[in-house]
Formats: structure tokens, C-alpha cells, sequence
């Protein structure tokens, strides 16, 4: 079957041109039919050489580009591609691991599949689709993922009811496509966490941090900690092996009782710890001098570029009552997950919230998302996690 054809705006194809992945609705010129979402559709520039193939949408990012050479996106196409993204796995050492049996095992752009994430816990995968492209080919997908990964596979969960696009006609619904499993317990640099996919933000687990917490371990010796926005925990843990007192901080009351949970299964009942369901600010009013290492891990201040100014604000108000608050020598962890926050927009937030309190600080470092969370080169925008950890005297 013939795909519908798109012609770019002249001068519009330059990104394209430089293997940026996506095709502003903004810059689409005509197009030649009516392509349903999800449709596979190929892009020309102004003069009629072809530039892409990839999954349209009616929305800002009209086209997710799937390929930049003229080839037909079937099954195999898809095959290949994802066996790419395990092998790279393989060859970073995430993949065979004894000590890591959760990762992301696909990321998107990152991977050569925008509208495709699938990350794996301990024998689970749990797929979200981004695009009604992929939603439509998902069990082809499940089929692929579990004769790749072999016997690694014991279900598969979809969990894109939240995530196909809102204007879209298609509903997504959350449900096992290959197998059932109860929640799992998994492994990261040996430490033990439960996983629920079915209640749990993104898809249970905020497998992204995995580095950076390995680093907190580093400056927690004998210090006092609160893991503000601890959601299950995974900053916690990491804490509570060198640290004095560890406070675990979140509104919602689902995720301190899996943090409680994740703190008992690493430590058993150790008296260290302790968690609290209240407000961040409210809770960051009240904490003068008590603590010694702070973690800001908040969810996404900003989705869109219409919300990006306030978003700033609100990481610079979070960073004010941190720096405020922490102890002379102390060490704060702070991050912001927002793809359209860029690491200068929030360094930039941080050193105004730095200079609104007048005390000295220090960056000890720049963090980033670990390797199984790849960024493409060519789409600066898939490296959405930034963080920082400053030292404040």
C-alpha cells in the first residue's frame, strides 16, 4: 500500500536533514491524503526529495521519524531494532548483570524508536507507548521482545493508559499482553526493591537515578538525610548504609508504605529510618539546621514549553528552602526530570535560588540518566534528566 505523503515548508527540512527525530506540525507545508493517527507516512522537503518514514499524529509532532532512508517499517524492521537496543545493553554490561535485574531495555529516540519505551524488572517487561504508531503493533512487539530476550521473559505489562497521546481516539488500557506476574522483587547494585507496575509512577520504578544513587552512598557517611519526594524509596536505601538518620519524604501514602516496605527488605525493622506523608514545602519550612544531606527529586515541574517559566520558579522556590534550611556543610542532591527544564535552564534556577539565600555553594557535580537510558546526539531533547549536587557552607 502506498504511504501518504508530507512535504515540509521550504527551509523546514534542516533538522530533519541533521536526523532530528521529529516533524513539527508547524513545518509540514501540504500533505497529500488524509493519514489516520498512527498512520506510517513517508516526508519530502519542498523539491520532492525524500527525507523520512515514520508514525504521523495530528498533534505539534506531527511525524515521529523512524527511519531516514526509504525503507518500508514492517515487522522486521522493528525485530532488528530492538535486538540493536538489547545488544547495546549487552555490550554496557547491563544486560547479564548479577547485581542489576532492572534497567530500560528501550528508550525512545534514544533508541531509534520514538513512542517506544520498555523497561525490564527481574523477568517483567513493562511497555509504554507514546504513539498510537506503536499501540497498534504492540502485540507484534510483545512477540519480538519475548523471543529476543529468550527465557528472560516471564510477562508483559502495558502501561500506556496515561501516556497515548490525550487528543488521540485511542485508549489505552492497562493490561498483561504476554503472561502474569505479581509484583516482583528486583536487584540494583544489590540492593532489593518491590516493584508494582499496576500503581507505581512512569512504570513502577524510577530506574533512571540508578547511578546517582550509588553516588549518594558515597556522602552519606554518618550524615542525617531527607529524601524529600522519596517516592518508593530508592534514594532512601542507598542512604541508609553509611547514613546516621534517614527521613523519607512524600504526599502520597501508597508510595511511603512501599518505601517503608523497600527500607524493610534491606534493613528489617531499623529504627534510622523514618517516613512522612506531608507536603514538601510545608515540610521544608520546619527543618532549620536538621539535616546534614538533602535529596530534591520532585516530579516534572513542566511537560510543555507554555509551563516552562513557571516550572523555573518552582525549581528555584524548592532550591531557596533546601539551601536555606540545610546545615553549614551540607550536601544537597537536586534534579529536575522535565525535558523542556534544559540543563542551563535549571543550573540557572539553582544559582538564582544560590544567590537569593547569599550563602556559598559549591557544585560538587553534573548528573545526567545512566546508559540504558541513551541520549540520541541528534535529539539533545531525550537527555530530560539533569541534576546537581552542590555543597553549601
Amino acid at each position: 500500500m502506498e504511504r501518504i505523503k508530507i512535504v515540509l515548508k521550504s527551509g523546514k527540512e534542516q533538522s530533519i536533514r541533521r536526523f532530528h527525530p521529529w516533524v513539527f506540525s508547524g513545518a509540514i507545508k501540504k500533505i497529500y491524503g488524509n493519514p489516520v493517527e498512527g498512520d506510517l507516512v513517508d516526508v519530502y522537503d519542498n523539491k520532492g526529495t525524500f527525507l523520512a518514514v515514520g508514525h504521523y499524529a495530528p498533534s505539534s509532532i506531527a511525524v515521529r521519524v523512524l527511519s531516514f532512508e526509504q525503507v518500508t517499517p514492517d515487522i522486521s524492521f522493528f525485530r532488528e531494532k530492538i535486538k540493536r537496543a538489547i545488544t547495546y545493553r549487552k555490550s554496557i554490561g547491563i544486560i547479564g548483570n548479577p547485581m542489576i535485574n532492572v534497567y530500560r531495555l528501550v528508550h525512545g529516540e534514544g533508541d531509534g524508536l520514538p513512542g517506544l519505551i520498555i523497561d525490564y524488572y527481574n523477568g517483567v517487561a513493562v511497555i509504554q507507548m507514546h504513539s498510537v504508531g506503536f499501540y497498534r503493533i504492540r502485540k507484534e512487539i510483545v512477540a519480538i521482545l519475548v523471543e529476543l530476550m529468550e527465557d528472560q521473559i516471564v510477562a508483559v505489562y502495558d502501561k500506556s493508559e496515561g501516556t497515548i497521546p490525550h487528543m488521540s481516539e485511542t485508549i489505552g488500557v492497562n493490561e498483561f499482553l504476554y503472561g502474569k506476574s505479581d509484583p516482583v522483587i528486583v536487584t540494583e547494585n544489590g540492593y532489593k526493591f518491590k516493584i508494582d507496575w499496576t500503581t507505581g509512577q512512569k512504570t513502577g520504578f524510577f530506574i533512571d537515578q540508578r547511578e546517582n544513587r550509588k553516588l549518594l552512598e558515597k556522602y552519606t557517611e554518618g550524615r542525617t538525610v531527607l529524601n524529600m519526594f522519596g517516592y518508593t524509596g530508592g534514594f532512601s536505601v542507598y542512604a541508609m548504609k553509611n547514613a546516621a538518620i534517614v527521613h523519607t519524604v512524600d504526599s502520597s501514602f501508597p508510595a511511603i508504605e512501599l518505601a517503608n516496605e523497600n527500607i524493610k527488605l534491606n534493613y528489617g525493622d531499623d529504627k534510622r529510618h523514618e517516613s512522612f506523608q506531608v507536603d514538601a514545602f510545608d515540610y521544608l519550612n520546619h527543618i532549620k539546621d536538621q539535616y546534614d544531606l538533602i535529596i530534591l527529586d520532585p516530579p516534572a515541574f513542566a511537560k510543555h514549553n507554555n509551563v516552562l517559566a513557571n516550572a523555573l520558579q518552582g525549581y528555584k522556590r524548592l532550591n531557596i528552602k533546601a539551601i536555606e534550611q540545610i546545615k553549614p556543610g551540607g550536601i544537597i542532591f537536586t534534579f529536575s526530570c522535565s525535558q523542556v527544564v534544559t540543563k542551563e535552564n535549571f543550573r540557572k534556577s539553582v544559582f538564582a535560588a544560590a544567590a537569593n539565600t547569599g550563602r556559598s555553594v559549591r557544585i560538587l557535580h553534573q548528573l545526567s540518566q545512566p546508559p540504558d537510558h541513551p541520549v540520541n546526539i541528534y535529539h539533545p531533547e531525550s537527555e530530560y534528566l539533569k541534576g546537581l549536587v552542590i555543597y553549601v557552607e
